[in-house]
């Protein structure tokens, strides 16, 4: 199976940046999307970005288009997820996930088959 290990959570104050990566090790699957999904406490996990293998088709939640870009380095089976302008609501468990089906349904997190243990991001302000 694909094995996710996501990196790059911290703490940063309102209006800063953080980058975060996902690697994927052991089996893969070609053609597979790639997802970022976060779970503030209390809260359900929701969606954030999505991107295609090529990386030629990207998705975003309303609350961060424009602050979040998310990319992915097909070679390295590594994908990364830029935060700018970052606001203390964006604090949550940030998750990396999987869906070698290519679901139509990118932004549902029961369609990704595989999922990262998660790294926290902590907004002050």
């Amino acid at each position: 199976q694909v094995q996710l290990v996501e990196s790059g959570g911290g703490l940063v104050q309102a209006g800063g940046s953080l980058r975060l990566s996902c690697a994927a090790s052991g089996r893969t699957f070609s053609g597979y999307r790639m997802g970022w999904f976060r779970q503030a406490s209390g809260k359900e996990r929701g969606f954030v970005a999505a991107i295609s293998w090529s990386g030629g088709m990207t998705y975003y939640a309303d609350s961060v288009k424009g602050r979040f870009t998310i990319s992915r380095d097909t070679a390295k089976n590594t994908v990364s997820l830029q935060m700018n302008s970052l606001r203390p609501e964006d604090t949550a468990v940030y998750y990396c996930a999987a869906d070698p089906r290519v679901s139509r349904s990118y932004s549902s997190p029961i369609v990704y088959d595989y999922w990262g243990q998660g790294t926290q991001v902590t907004v002050s302000s």
